[in-house]
C-alpha cells in the first residue's frame, strides 16, 4: 500500500464554533462531528470566575434562582459554566483536543484576583497545546460584571497583567482581547483605555451579531415590540476593516482581527432566513480576501436555547438538539475552500511513521491512495495502534478514539455517492490520546504531540453483500 507525508495547514479563513455559554449546555464533540463532517479551527467555550463571590462556585442562575430578574445579566456574576467546578472546563478542553481541534476559553474574571491566583490558573493551561484565551469579552459595554464592578482602565490594566502571567507560565496561549469597533470619529470604543490591552494581545477580536434578539429570554421579539436589532451586513464589514486598520495605525502592530461570536439571530430573521445572512456576511469576507488582516469567523453557538445556534435544545430534555434551516446552509459553507484548511502531500514515507500534532492548522500526517470501484457496500479501515486519530477521507473527517479498532466510513458514501472508479485519499493524523501534551524534555513539548502510526491500516471493503432479502 503507497502511503506518503502530508501537511495540514491554515485555512485562508479559520472557522471557530461555539458551544455552550448562558444560553446551552456543551455539546460532546463526537456528536458535532457527527452533525457537521468536519472539524473546526478552535471550539469556543465559556467560563466565569468570581471565587471571592458567596454564592461561588455555583452557577449564579441556580443560586440565585428566586432573584427577580430582568435581564439576562442582572446576577452578581455572569451566567456562565464556574470555571474549575466538576472538573470543567479541563475535560471539555481535553475532549475538544482530542477532536483535532484547539481550545478557545472565553473567561469572564474578576480583576481584583492578585498574581498569585492568576498564576495558578494559567499554570492549568500549559499543556493544552495552542490555545487561545479571551479575557473579558465584549468589555467595551456594560452588561457584564467585569463592565460594573471595574472601569475601563482597570479592566485593560488587568488584561495586560494576567497576560504577563500567562506569557510567563504558559507561553502556548494566544490572549485575545475582545472589545468594540471604531467609531465615526475615526477613532475606536474606549481607545485610549484599552490601548495598553491591544498592544498586549495576540489577536484583536469583537463580537458581531447582525440580527440579535438582546432581549431574551425575557421578552418575545415582535414586530414593533420586544429588545431586538437587524443590522446591514455590509456596514458591519466595513467595521471590522476600519478597526484593524485604525488597530495598526495606534499600536504599530500587525496582529489579526477576528470575530469570536457571530450569528443571525432566529428570533429576529425567522428560522428559514437565517442561514442566508450568515452564509452573506461570511461571504464578504472572502470575496473581499482579507486573509492579510482577518484571522477567523466563530459561529455562535452549535445549539442554543433560544435561536443562536445550529440546533435548539429541547426544552423538554437539554441533551437533544433540534436542527435548524440554518444547519444546512452552513454546512455548504464549511466546506468552501476558503474556509477550508490546506492538504498538501509530501514525500512517500514507510512504516512505522511518525506524526506530529501541532494544533488544527498544523499538523504532520500519513496519505494513503484508496482505489475504489464505485461506490462500495462495506468500506472500513482497522488500526493495530491504541491511539487518537483524526481521519479525513474523501472530504469527510472521522474520529478514532483510544482502545477502538475499527472505523466504518461508509456515512462519507450516504452523502457522496461514486459515479465510477476513483482514488479518495486516506489522511490520518495522530491527536493527543489524554487531550494533553505531556511534558517531555523536547523543547517543543509544549506546543508539538508527537505519535507514531506502526502500519497502514487494514481496509474492508466490499462491493457485494452477502444476501439480500426479496421483496413481494
Amino acid at each position: 500500500m503507497e502511503a506518503y507525508g502530508v501537511t495540514l495547514g491554515k485555512a485562508k479563513c479559520g472557522l471557530d464554533l461555539g458551544d455552550g455559554s448562558e444560553r446551552a449546555e456543551y455539546v460532546n464533540q463526537d456528536y458535532i462531528l457527527h452533525k457537521l463532517g468536519r472539524p473546526h479551527r478552535c471550539i469556543n467555550i465559556m467560563y466565569t470566575l468570581y471565587p471571592k463571590d458567596a454564592q461561588w462556585p455555583q452557577r449564579i442562575s441556580k443560586a440565585c434562582a428566586d432573584m427577580d430578574v430582568k435581564f439576562q445579566w442582572d446576577y452578581p456574576y455572569d451566567d456562565y459554566f464556574p470555571f474549575g467546578a466538576d472538573g470543567q472546563p479541563f475535560e471539555q478542553m481535553k475532549d475538544i483536543r482530542r477532536h483535532g481541534q484547539d481550545v478557545l476559553l472565553t473567561l469572564t474574571v474578576d480583576c481584583s484576583l492578585d498574581d498569585e491566583y492568576l498564576r495558578g490558573v494559567a499554570r492549568q493551561f500549559a499543556d493544552y497545546g495552542r490555545m487561545r484565551l479571551r479575557i473579558n469579552h465584549e468589555c467595551q459595554g456594560n452588561w457584564f460584571t467585569h463592565n460594573k464592578r471595574f472601569s475601563f482602565e482597570e479592566i485593560g490594566a488587568f488584561f495586560v497583567r494576567f497576560r504577563k502571567i500567562l506569557k510567563e507560565e504558559a507561553p502556548n496561549v494566544k490572549v485575545i482581547f475582545c472589545a468594540g469597533f471604531v467609531k465615526p470619529d475615526g477613532r475606536i470604543d474606549q481607545e485610549d483605555a484599552f490601548l495598553p490591552a491591544y498592544k498586549a494581545a495576540d489577536i484583536w477580536s469583537a463580537d458581531s451579531y447582525p440580527a440579535l434578539h438582546y432581549g431574551w429570554p425575557y421578552d418575545v421579539a415582535e414586530v414593533g415590540g420586544g429588545s431586538y436589532k437587524a443590522d446591514n451586513l455590509r456596514e458591519i464589514y466595513g467595521l471590522f476593516e476600519g478597526t484593524a486598520k485604525r488597530l495598526r495605525e495606534i499600536t504599530g502592530l500587525t496582529n489579526p482581527m477576528s470575530t469570536a461570536e457571530c450569528n443571525t439571530d432566529g428570533d429576529v430573521t425567522g428560522p428559514f432566513h437565517q442561514g442566508e445572512a450568515v452564509v452573506k456576511f461570511a461571504e464578504y469576507f472572502k470575496d473581499n480576501n482579507t486573509s492579510d488582516w482577518f484571522d477567523g469567523i466563530s459561529m455562535y453557538q452549535f445549539r442554543d436555547r433560544g435561536r443562536l445556534g445550529l440546533e435548539i435544545e429541547d426544552p423538554n430534555n437539554n441533551t437533544v438538539g433540534i436542527e435548524q434551516p440554518v444547519m444546512a446552509d452552513y454546512k455548504k459553507l464549511i466546506q468552501d475552500p476558503y474556509f477550508l484548511p490546506s492538504m498538501k502531500r509530501g514525500e512517500e514515507v514507510t512504516f512505522p511513521a511518525k506524526l506530529r500534532w501541532g494544533g488544527s492548522d498544523d499538523a504532520e500526517g500519513v496519505e494513503i491512495p484508496v482505489n475504489l470501484e464505485r461506490t462500495p457496500e462495506f468500506c472500513e479501515a482497522t488500526f493495530e495502534e491504541d491511539a487518537c486519530l483524526m481521519i479525513e477521507f474523501g472530504g469527510k473527517w472521522f474520529y478514532k478514539a483510544k482502545g477502538v479498532k475499527t472505523i466504518d466510513f461508509m456515512s462519507l458514501f450516504f452523502e457522496r455517492r461514486l459515479n465510477g472508479p476513483a482514488i479518495v485519499p486516506l489522511r490520518i493524523f495522530g491527536t493527543p490520546v489524554d487531550g494533553v501534551n505531556p511534558k517531555t524534555d523536547a523543547p517543543d513539548w509544549a506546543t508539538n504531540y508527537y505519535s507514531e502510526l506502526k502500519s497502514a491500516p487494514q481496509m474492508r471493503i466490499r462491493y457485494e453483500v452477502p444476501g439480500r432479502v426479496g421483496l413481494r
